[in-house]
């Protein structure tokens, strides 16, 4: 536990001061030169912090620790509720109309991105890559098998702020996992009401496998006889 303290001791500093050498991290941790560097290269293994190599006149360069974009996002964010906010100046401004019209343009947006993943994959697959969707957007998403169909299970809302604000968010999702896997599903859990997760249960009788075009056949043209043929 002190070993975890003192990585996100290295990340605050990190964070309010800019890139620091191992000593001055060492120094305003209060541990030792050599400790200090383990940390660092737990911290540089898990992708929070990077270093690089900074030129003196003469001697040896300094190597400097600053925090990678994954190391930032481990700071808190607010961006719930700045969506939160605006969307209320939506609403109140513009009507519930243009809100879902927000909303119906970022499902858009999100199938024109996921939808080339789905090709060619049945409904297990489509299920299973529709959790992965899911758990990269910070969801921790997983899915199962079980009779009848499948369950998608999400223990994480990363939307939760804006889905207990505006109804909207869950349903256009729900219409976008409709489209990507091109079944049916049904919500039984979800976190707005209190649940422990949002979990989805699909049919396996609802998929609607993606009819194959008919080639078209060619018509042969008539030989028209030449003059003097």
């Amino acid at each position: 536990m002190h070993d975890l303290s003192t990585r996100r001791q290295i990340l605050q500093l990190l964070r309010m001061h800019g890139a620091q050498t191992a000593q001055q991290l060492a120094d305003a941790v209060q541990i030792t030169a050599m400790g200090v560097r383990r940390h660092l290269a737990t911290l540089e293994r898990d992708g929070l912090i990077r270093v690089h190599a900074q030129r003196q006149p003469t001697g040896r360069p300094t190597y400097l620790y600053g925090l990678t974009d994954a190391g930032r996002e481990t700071f808190p964010k607010s961006y719930d509720l700045l969506a939160t906010q605006l969307l209320d100046v939506v609403r109140s401004t513009q009507g519930d109309t243009q809100v879902q019209k927000i909303f119906a343009g970022r499902m858009d947006e999100l199938y024109k991105q996921y939808a080339p993943r789905m090709s060619k994959k049945n409904l297990a697959e489509r299920v299973q890559e529709l959790a992965k969707i899911q758990a990269e957007a910070g969801y921790m998403a997983r899915w199962e098998k079980v009779p009848g169909g499948y369950l998608l299970k999400e223990q994480n809302c990363a939307i939760y702020r804006v889905a207990c604000r505006f109804q909207d968010a869950c349903r256009f999702e729900i219409e976008l996992f409709r489209r990507l896997l091109n079944a049916e599903l049904q919500r039984v859990e979800h976190q707005v009401q209190g649940d422990l997760a949002c979990t989805y249960f699909i049919p396996e009788e609802s998929f609607r496998p993606m009819a194959r075009s008919k080639a078209k056949p060619r018509r042969t043209r008539k030989r028209v006889a030449l003059p003097n043929e």
